[in-house]
């Protein structure tokens, strides 16, 4: 592809929002895109991909190019030695002029046999994941750095799989089958503009992700709670696998994500689903003993996900991580009363480490002999090729 300088000062501006300004990498990238109107799909992707792939290995280019958050270089010299690096022929713009294209590839093989480098993540992610996860680490390090795959989640109120297939045809897209209700995009593409995403037929949702809504095991009629709803991905999953019978209450102390929620429920038809916004410790106290399914998809590190969110890893820190483990705690002894004797909770976090995910659920059997382990499933990128994923269900004791 010949680079083209509006799209590559796209890129730059939009690097400086996210490393200089702290914007989150999807909103600052949508933000850029919506700036001029006569780019072509191809012109979005380069500018996605290249952002993505920069924010991804940022400290690969910021070891071999230097940091552009000092006086001693830019992002012009970074995005740079990033196009160079990739192979693409570099044009004659004064920005590229005092690029050292020879010294960078030579640091570049000097530095390539140091993991932390090459699969650019931060010393203390790095020694915590080699920890935790021990040979498998460097594999799911490697993988993590993969681009996500887009899934589409089949609406199973409006539709089937090979429905979706063929409208998504019709409008350009192709997607093969996945499981027996997912799509996967062959290539990119702008599904949230199709007349088949406004009408509710799918949700863009990782396998992953969906599996956890699949391990509740809810039946239709049951009285179920998403009890950390967010905007409702997995609430909406749980309405489809209910067949839109019985209740399901959608719980989160965000009230936005809540009022997001309700959007899009009506547009997927699912009108089994009541948002309750937990404004204070008294609406779990109400809901005591009340639910036969509750499931609990706790805030985490989001260590799973970095190949959706790849600046996460350079806004996270350990002080965050061992405070979200405290409330992890604090959340399960807390929501789990919810749950009536003989009923089910699944406990899910979107994290790889095994301190967030099984020793957290150890732990809450240690405390509370009135709950059993049924069986659980930790999900690592390398796996399924998908996000990483931890899901457990634990049912509670009917008392003799």
């Amino acid at each position: 592809m010949r680079l083209h300088f509006n799209l590559c000062l796209a890129v730059v501006r939009t690097l400086e929002k996210i490393f200089h300004e702290g914007e989150y990498a999807d909103k600052a990238i949508e933000r850029v895109l919506k700036t001029d109107n006569r780019w072509g799909s191809r012109d979005r992707g380069f500018i996605a991909e290249t952002t993505y792939d920069i924010v991804r290995y940022f400290r690969w280019h910021v070891e071999i190019a230097g940091d552009p958050r000092d006086s001693l270089t830019d992002w012009w010299e970074l995005l740079g030695c990033y196009l160079y690096l990739k192979d693409y022929e570099m044009p004659s713009w004064d920005v590229f002029q005092n690029n050292k294209y020879g010294l960078w590839k030579k640091r570049a093989g000097e530095l390539r046999n140091i993991r932390k480098l090459r699969e650019s993540i931060p010393d203390w992610i790095d020694e915590i994941g080699e920890k935790e996860l021990g040979d498998k680490w460097e594999d799911t390090l490697h993988h993590l750095n993969k681009r996500a795959k887009v899934v589409l989640r089949v609406n199973t109120l409006k539709g089937d799989q090979s429905g979706l297939i063929k409208g998504l045809n019709k409008e350009g897209i192709e997607g093969d089958k996945l499981g027996e209700n997912s799509v996967t995009l062959k290539k990119r593409a702008s599904v949230f503009r199709t007349k088949l995403f406004q009408n509710g037929f799918f949700e863009v949702q990782d396998y992953s992700s969906q599996q956890v809504s699949e391990y509740l095991e809810v039946e239709p009629g049951m009285r179920v709670f998403d009890a950390c709803a967010g905007a409702g991905g997995k609430t909406l999953h749980l309405a489809a696998l209910m067949q839109n019978k019985g209740q399901i209450i959608a719980l989160d102390n965000v009230e936005w994500k809540l009022l997001e929620l309700k959007k899009r429920a009506k547009r997927a038809g699912a009108h089994i689903i009541e948002r309750r916004w937990i404004d204070s410790t008294k609406v779990i106290k109400r809901l005591k003993e009340s639910a036969d399914r509750l499931l609990l998809d706790a805030p985490c590190s989001g260590l799973g996900v970095l190949r959706r969110n790849p600046d996460a890893k350079w806004k996270l820190t350990p002080e965050f991580l061992e405070n979200i483990k405290k409330t992890q705690r604090e959340i399960i002894s807390s929501y789990s009363r919810m749950v009536k004797p003989g009923g089910k909770m699944v406990y899910a976090t979107c994290s790889i480490l095994p301190s967030e995910n099984r020793e957290q659920v150890d732990w809450f059997l240690s405390q509370n002999d009135q709950w059993t382990f049924v069986k659980d499933k930790s999900i690592l990128p390398q796996d399924e090729g998908f996000d990483g994923f931890y899901m457990a269900l634990l049912e509670k004791k009917v008392a003799e």
